[in-house]
């Protein structure tokens, strides 16, 4: 894909997640990076605007576009607060960012690939830290589905060089079952507790640390191939089914951030999710909450370093 270079700032921070650069500029704001104490293990030096995933200006003065230039999609309820959603005239997008209580954050305006956004920050130190973390994370999110790129909502435990990621719905056991692999299997940490990054580089699938990691604070940036995608399942009793490969994508994608209404977007996401699943092998674990279910999984998809 050949991409007109992005304009960079000379004052922007520099980052790259996943081996995808990108930057973000602070217009007004002394120590700005401080708003993401996360992103510090992501910090780099200086790379080309025509590699980067996507540049963001964030300044206090950027205005709302015209309603007239703009259509609601809908509100979306996070779980720690609410986006709503207004597709512009241009393609581009329009978000508004709220938190828990229902205060507004982050405003965002991107283009159609998500490359040139601009937000302006609202509140109080911590309501504009939530705002400006949210808004990278859904850029990030949608800028890399024009990549083989997908930010997957899972834990991830790293065994032998692999990548092993555990999706399912919240609260159903997917941090236990990576606690468990890390307390009983040799040679195990965690790479990320919540939101890894998957990319699809030369029909071989890779797992990343990311600056997202939940309620966990393991924001790491490793990389090592996926070694599986295991959905759990709650059971009484331990044991590991390969999925077919409708069942997995079924699997897969909701736990993957996506964008139904946006058609390209989607499409995108939908393919890398396909290619995920021709070169990944995927399982849902039946399982209890103890040692045996880690072991069975293991015994199961487990590899051996090369």
């Amino acid at each position: 894909m050949n991409r007109a270079p992005l304009y960079v700032p000379a004052d922007a921070h520099h980052y790259c997640v996943a081996d995808h650069p990108f930057t973000i500029t602070f217009v007004d704001y002394e120590h700005g990076e401080r708003l993401l104490p996360s992103f510090k293990p992501f910090l780099t030096g200086s790379g080309h605007a025509d590699e980067l995933l996507f540049s963001l200006i964030v300044d206090d003065k950027t205005q709302p576009v015209p309603k007239a230039e703009r259509r609601r999609i809908r509100d979306f309820d996070t779980g720690n607060g609410v986006t709503i959603v207004d597709k512009l005239n241009d393609g581009g997008y329009q978000f508004i960012i709220k938190n828990i209580n229902g205060a507004d954050c982050c405003l965002l305006i991107t283009d159609k690939e998500f490359r040139s956004c601009r937000c302006a920050l609202n509140g109080n130190w911590l309501m504009r830290s939530f705002g400006l973390n949210n808004a990278v994370m859904l850029i990030y999110a949608f800028a890399g589905a024009f990549h083989d790129t997908v930010l997957m909502h899972a834990s991830v435990a790293r065994q032998h060089g692999y990548g092993y990621a555990f999706i399912a719905k919240s609260g159903t056991g997917k941090s236990t079952q990576v606690s468990n692999w890390l307390r009983y299997l040799p040679d195990c940490e965690l790479m990320n507790d919540d939101n890894p990054v998957v990319r699809v580089i030369d029909n071989q699938c890779f797992i990343y640390g990311s600056p997202w990691s939940g309620k966990t604070p393991c924001y790491r940036n490793i990389k090592a191939p996926l070694g599986a995608v295991t959905r759990i399942d709650r059971a009484e009793a331990n044991s590991v089914e390969h999925l077919d490969v409708t069942t997995a994508f079924a699997s897969l994608l909701p736990s993957v951030s996506s964008m139904k209404w946006d058609k390209m977007n989607y499409e995108k996401i939908c393919h890398t999710l396909a290619k995920i699943i021709e070169h990944t092998e995927i399982y849902i674990l039946h399982c209890l909450p103890d040692r045996n279910s880690a072991e069975v999984c293991n015994s199961v998809i487990g590899k051996q370093k090369d």
